[in-house]
């Protein structure tokens, strides 16, 4: 029963299928714009969660987060086997490099802020290698876009010289942690470093909004990570006036 079943709605499904787009010439746009744009969404939440999940767990169990990365690449695989699932696979996947890389910098270097973008960026030759062979482009470009993110971040953070901050907020307790913060917004909120931010953040948005002009699934991943950067680093700066 259970096979006559599939077999039925196998043979009729394409039929149904084949009329509608037919009588909706413009069906397929539209739902590879939409399967685009949530593409978007879910790289805007993937690189929000290592900073508000990751980070807190990594620092009591930071075994645990590089061990649950397998948890990650099973998934994305099991959903790769599918082609219905393939695209989330394979942006999972790409997660996956940045879930390692957060729990390997934020479990044991975290108190050195010059270890942050040689271990983010320990995925970089492996992402080049399997673009180079036509593979995971979403995966891989979502990871690119989160890195580029980080390193102009950290940027900031130098030309703005908030490392000693940094490495101050790391070293001290929760209690501690907000008169560091409001002296690291002193620093911030000086012409230079007021002008660095927006400079900054021109050069975010503009790679990040360029790329969701090209209609592919993987550049809508790689600017959702690129503009998911300045929300993250909104929402610390939103944190440190309200400390």
């Amino acid at each position: 029963m259970i096979n006559h079943t599939f077999s039925a709605y196998t043979a009729t499904n394409p039929t149904v299928d084949i009329n509608h787009s037919l009588n909706n010439p413009h069906l397929p746009n539209f739902l590879s714009s939409r399967q685009s744009w949530l593409i978007f969404l879910a790289s805007v939440f993937l690189v929000s969660v290592p900073v508000f999940i990751e980070a807190p767990l990594v620092r009591t169990f930071p075994i645990l987060s590089v061990l649950m990365t397998g948890l990650w690449v099973w998934l994305s695989m099991r959903l790769m086997s599918r082609p219905q699932t393939y695209l989330w696979g394979d942006l999972l996947f790409g997660f996956s490099w940045t879930w390692l890389t957060g729990a390997i910098y934020w479990g044991w270097l975290r108190y050195e802020p010059i270890w942050h973008i040689p271990i983010e960026a320990l995925g970089l030759p492996f992402a080049v290698w399997c673009l180079a062979k036509n593979w995971g482009k979403v995966g891989n470009w979502f990871y690119l876009g989160s890195l580029l993110g980080t390193v102009l971040t950290d940027i900031y953070f130098y030309l703005v010289d908030l490392m000693p901050y940094w490495r101050q907020i790391m070293r001290t307790d929760p209690s501690g942690a907000s008169q560091i913060l409001q002296n690291a917004l002193t620093q911030v909120q000086t012409p230079w470093g007021e002008g660095w931010a927006v400079i900054l953040a021109l050069m975010l948005m503009t790679v990040g909004t360029a790329s969701l002009l090209n209609k592919q699934p993987y550049w809508y991943a790689f600017g959702g990570a690129v503009l998911s950067t300045i929300l993250v680093d909104s929402l610390f700066l939103l944190a440190a006036v309200l400390a």
